[in-house]
């Protein structure tokens, strides 16, 4: 018997943090991408990537749109290269690792990634701490699939179902996510939400938009995979 529940994780704020070297990958990217030094960089907080880079053009005076595909391959490039400047500064957040270990050695469920970031960011932020190997990220989605990250839901359902002929829906799928965008993203498809008091937003805020559960962090693994079968 195959899994019945989906889960998808938000990377940055919920399973690592790199700790100041994203936003110089991004600056880098963006120089390399546009020929522009970027002198004004949008707050990501609960962004795609797409729609980060379209703000920062914006303020430059630039064509995000048409200057986004090159820029997206220099910014997972330049994480790949600066992959153990990421690891010496950056972290997989406390008990990550085992939260995904623990969903990866579980029958009854799949995980993904739902993430701003683009795809192979996300891999390659993922693989730097060695999460990656828990991960199917062959049906993850990401901000180089739609700017808007709601709309990135139905995206994992349909690669799920052609890579694995399994079809998902609102009922058995779970989302975790530090942000009110990671609640509203699940809201919005009728999905489980469980928000992550891990990032910006306390977890006092994440209360008021009404995820399904709050967790303080991701140290205790029973308590993780309680809330995901809830």
């Amino acid at each position: 018997m195959g899994p019945n529940r989906l889960v998808l994780w938000d990377i940055d704020h919920t399973l690592i943090e790199t700790r100041g070297v994203g936003g110089e990958v991004f600056a880098a990217a963006f120089e390399a991408a546009t020929g522009m030094r970027l002198e004004s960089m949008p707050d990501p907080t609960g962004l795609t990537e797409a729609e980060i880079f379209r703000r920062a053009a914006d303020a430059h005076g630039i064509d995000g749109d048409a200057m986004f595909p090159r820029f997206a391959k220099l910014q997972a490039a330049e994480y790949q290269v600066r992959a153990a400047d990421l690891r010496a500064r950056g972290r997989a957040l406390p008990g990550a690792e085992r939260a995904l270990r623990g969903i990866a050695e579980a029958p009854d469920l799949l995980q993904t990634v739902l993430s701003g970031n683009t795809r192979a960011a996300a891999a390659a932020k993922l693989a730097a701490f060695g999460l990656d190997r828990y991960l199917d990220l062959e049906v993850s989605s990401g901000g180089d699939d739609d700017p808007v990250r709601a709309n990135l839901v139905p995206v994992v359902w349909g690669r799920v179902t052609e890579k694995c002929g399994i079809r998902f829906g609102p009922a058995d799928t779970v989302l975790l996510g530090d942000t009110p965008a990671d609640v509203e993203t699940g809201h919005v498809h009728g999905c489980r939400v469980i928000a992550v008091a891990t990032g910006k937003t306390s977890a006092r805020e994440l209360y008021a938009e009404g995820p399904r559960q709050v967790l303080a962090d991701l140290t205790d693994t029973a308590a993780v995979l309680e809330a995901i079968r809830a």
